[in-house]
């Protein structure tokens, strides 16, 4: 792996992650989302045999009509219970999601992710870190600061408690660009998995906030990122 080649610097998440080995591998994303990760795993290199997790049952419903991408198996579960076998997986992906499992349930995640691995396989965990831009619009209607930090511990906590030994730990700044508010809207405050319920007033502050980052080609926002990579014990 090469990942500390981009410490500190400006780039996408796939050029970070596809230095991992990555072909001929059977993969498993938690969290997966509206799948755009997954696809861009899924449509590179050979041999990927991608699992893709949501626990958002509408979100799931909405993968399950993706018929492009024949290596990937999307199913419905949370991460602190990951419905699949013991020991399955070379490689497991956490892209933004370990802050979404509820605190107490954090250290269970990561015990499962243990259990599914094989010996000597790799987690790859990427958070967002409280700071920057598009924190600042986020967390006015969206506070992530003690879950964010509270899944930074859960990592720490899990390489003392030896179930995974730190390869590599990467801060990167990931560009994030919306076409306008209602594309930030679309996108972030009405998604299905969390219910934004913001006032008129709120709602407004959010735009307002939004509206300084606001250029001629769109709003443009770097997110600092933070990527550990875990190796469980051979």
């Amino acid at each position: 792996m090469k990942l500390a080649q981009f410490n500190n610097t400006t780039c996408s998440e796939q050029d970070i992650y596809e230095q991992l080995p990555l072909d001929n591998k059977n993969i498993l994303e938690l969290g997966c989302g509206k799948a755009d990760i997954t696809r861009l795993i899924a449509k590179s290199g050979v041999g990927r045999a991608i699992t893709a997790t949501e626990v958002d049952k509408i979100q799931h419903q909405k993968n399950c009509l993706i018929d492009d991408l024949r290596n990937v198996t999307f199913i419905v579960g949370g991460s602190e219970k990951i419905p699949v076998a013991d020991v399955f997986f070379d490689i497991v992906f956490m892209f933004k999601s370990l802050h979404h499992v509820p605190i107490e349930l954090m250290t269970d995640a990561l015990s499962e992710v243990e259990r599914v691995l094989k010996p000597g396989g790799i987690a790859y965990i990427s958070e967002p870190v409280f700071k920057g831009d598009f924190n600042e619009v986020l967390r006015l209607f969206h506070d992530e600061e003690l879950v964010r930090a509270e899944a930074y511990k859960a990592i720490k906590q899990a390489i003392v408690n030896e179930s995974f030994s730190l390869l590599e730990e990467v801060h990167f700044n990931s560009p994030i660009r919306f076409k306008n508010f209602k594309d930030f809207e679309n996108k972030i405050i009405k998604v299905t998995h969390t219910q934004h319920a913001l006032s008129s007033q709120l709602q407004q502050k959010v735009e307002d906030q939004f509206a300084l980052n606001m250029g001629s080609d769109g709003a443009q926002f770097l997110m600092p990122i933070r990527v550990d990579v875990l190796q469980k014990k051979a």
